[in-house]
């Protein structure tokens, strides 16, 4: 039998090679900045067309190369960044496989112009799929140009993969933020399509967060600063009432790399622990810095794993850090009286009816029962805490008699009676098997529903009682009107007497770029100033949500980014988004006629039984698996 065992061409063997290190476009990105980071350069200047499907380019005024360095960085393994294998223990650079540009060639379309600073002339190389095309003599600055066109273009069933120009461009926008804010000493650029994106000059770290994260962040942030003999921790967390429900800008650096690390988030949120609201996480770029052979960054492709030798170590100095900074900017838990009491609270005063199809601002926005301590604003004196502290417990326990009140009339009631004011949810769904029984009960009078901890709504039907998540059902609701408001008409707007700018950063403006559009059928007339401010000119004209534009505006950028990785169209996306934000929300009170209200509408819903997010919007529990449970 003939042998079978053969060594793979170079070519195809830089094409496997490629397939791990060279994902998508913003692959190419964090290696090529990071190149040009390790040449010493002090300006760094991106420029991506079509998300880089097309073009990615990187202009730097580094070290440059000779011209057997610029043909050498192109073959597999070749690096200048290590010598012998116990090096691979003291990496203080970027990069050090040297597979990067080899991985890039194999598939892509490749130019380099680079000249050093003695040099009279530079090099100009082409490669195309790993193949050397050009090698000449040509004028040129010092430092690097390196232009890569066409990615995977002899790889097609590769390029297919890729996901839309938005994608592609969030994911290049994550790598140079984080390339960025590691280096805040170096001037970066980053220009898609022909336009600036960012203009990052050299500065401190705050400056430069402030620059990526826009100027509304600078009011976010709280200094971290701990250093040992072992460990230094240091940069920047968020306050906790600016917490969000997404984690976007939570970053940790290693020595100036970034690292993706579950272990240390961990040890982020226990430090946080009682300050923030649940299910969401706070902001934060941490840096670490340890001696090279107290770590392994030699663990994956990416460069973004790596291994602490005491990783326990790491993490109790990162929770103590923490915590520290927190106690030294006075940030202590806060004493907020709209969390759940499990006690009836005063109704609202607006009806359900009206704020059934709008955004409803949350509950830590104002009507506040008691308000939320916030150390930044001017403290109270000791008299009007105390007077205030008595009038809110007044409030908290106001409207306990009507609701002894309500329970005894409940229990002088037969089995069989119903009261005045009984509701009615017959819908095309009323005759379904999983919501009632054969005689239709669900359509027949029944007793007043009940709230539950201002979070579930209970519902008397024939066959037992049906449990209502009022958030979950409220979000079908929503999700439902914005949709039918997306796809057949446009909602009518209100025009404002004056119009409201509202800032967001340069990586949230192409996203409110896109889908403006959409935003604007559901009523709300924004539009693009430039330079990432937006005005809004007037709202839906029944608008009776938040007044605050630009709390607004972040919300439904942080909804929609939440759904951008969702194979949805745009629609479904920003449908979600807004039901997300305007929904009605958990420890809300309802009146009686609002619980009828939201009933109702929920099954009129073409889907009642889920929120748009995969939550049960009811329980059904029936009289007979009940008795069961009480008999011995």
């Amino acid at each position: 039998m003939a042998d079978v065992i053969q060594l793979l061409p170079d070519s195809i063997a830089n094409q496997i090679a490629a397939g791990e290190v060279i994902q998508r476009p913003a692959s190419m990105v964090k290696e090529l900045l990071e190149n040009a980071i390790d040449a010493g350069s002090t300006s760094i200047k991106l420029i991506v067309k079509e998300a880089g499907k097309t073009l990615v380019q990187v202009i730097d005024n580094g070290c440059g190369m000779s011209e057997t360095d610029a043909r050498m960085c192109f073959e597999r393994h070749a690096t200048s960044k290590i010598r012998e294998s116990k090096d691979l223990f003291a990496i203080r650079t970027m990069g050090f496989r040297g597979e990067a540009l080899a991985s890039i060639a194999a598939i892509a379309q490749v130019e380099m112009r680079t000249r050093r600073q003695i040099d009279e002339l530079g090099t100009r190389i082409v490669m195309e799929g790993s193949e050397l095309k050009t090698q000449e003599a040509c004028q040129c600055v010092t430092g690097t140009n390196l232009s890569i066109k066409n990615l995977f273009y002899n790889v097609p069933v590769r390029r297919r993969f890729l996901k839309s120009n938005t994608v592609e461009m969030r994911h290049i926008m994550d790598e140079f933020q984080r390339v960025a804010i590691a280096n805040p000493d170096i001037f970066f650029s980053l220009h898609h399509n022909n336009s600036e994106v960012f203009h990052l000059p050299a500065g401190n770290l705050r400056q430069r967060l402030v620059g990526i994260w826009g100027t509304n962040a600078n009011k976010k942030l709280v200094p971290l600063s701990e250093e040992t003999d072992v460990i230094k921790i240091y940069g920047f967390i968020g306050k906790p009432q600016f917490s969000k429900r997404t984690r976007g800008e939570q970053l940790f650096f290693v020595n100036h790399r970034f690292i993706k690390s579950g272990y240390l988030n961990h040890a982020v949120m226990a430090a946080y622990e009682d300050l923030l609201q649940k299910d969401t996480y706070p902001l934060y770029a941490i840096f670490i810095e340890m001696d090279p052979d107290r770590i392994d960054i030699n663990v994956h492709p990416t460069k973004q794993e790596i291994k602490f030798d005491d990783e326990r170590l790491v993490y109790n100095y990162l929770k103590v850090a923490i915590r520290h900074a927190l106690g030294q900017n006075s940030i202590t838990p806060m004493l907020d009286f709209d969390q759940e009491v499990g006690l009836s609270q005063p109704t609202l005063a607006s009806s359900f009816g009206s704020r059934i199809n709008q955004n409803k601002p949350s509950s830590n926005q104002g009507n506040s029962i008691g308000g939320s301590y916030n150390p930044n604003t001017p403290s109270e004196t000791g008299g009007e805490r105390d007077a205030n502290n008595l009038k809110n417990w007044r409030k908290l326990y106001e409207g306990i008699e009507m609701f002894d009140d309500a329970e005894s009339t409940s229990d002088s009631e037969g089995e069989d009676s119903t009261p005045d004011g009984a509701i009615t949810i017959e819908s095309k769904w009323s005759s379904a098997s999983e919501l009632d029984d054969a005689e239709k009960s669900f359509s027949t009078n029944q007793k007043a529903p009940y709230q539950i901890h201002s979070r579930f709504i209970v519902s008397h039907i024939k066959s037992g009682y049906m449990l209502i998540d009022q958030q979950a059902a409220h979000e079908r609701i929503l999700f439902e009107h914005y949709l039918f408001m997306l796809q057949d008409q446009q909602a009518p707007t209100q025009k404002e007497l004056f119009p409201k700018s509202v800032t967001v950063s340069p990586i949230q403006a192409p996203i409110l770029r896109e889908i403006l559009p959409q935003i604007n059928l559901l009523g709300v007339d924004i539009q693009e100033k430039g330079a990432g401010e937006f005005v809004i000119h007037g709202m839906p004209a029944d608008w009776r949500g938040t007044t605050d534009e630009q709390k607004l505006v972040e919300t439904l950028l942080e909804q929609y980014q939440s759904n951008v990785d969702l194979d949805l169209g745009i629609n479904e996306k920003i449908a979600r988004s807004m039901a997300r934000s305007g929904a009605i929300k958990k420890g809300q009170s309802l009146t009686i006629p609002e619980m009828k209200e939201l009933i109702d509408q929920l099954f009129a819903c073409e889907t009642p039984f889920k929120s748009p997010f995969g939550r049960n919007c009811f329980i059904t529990y029936d009289l007979d698996e009940l008795d069961k449970s009480f008999s011995s």
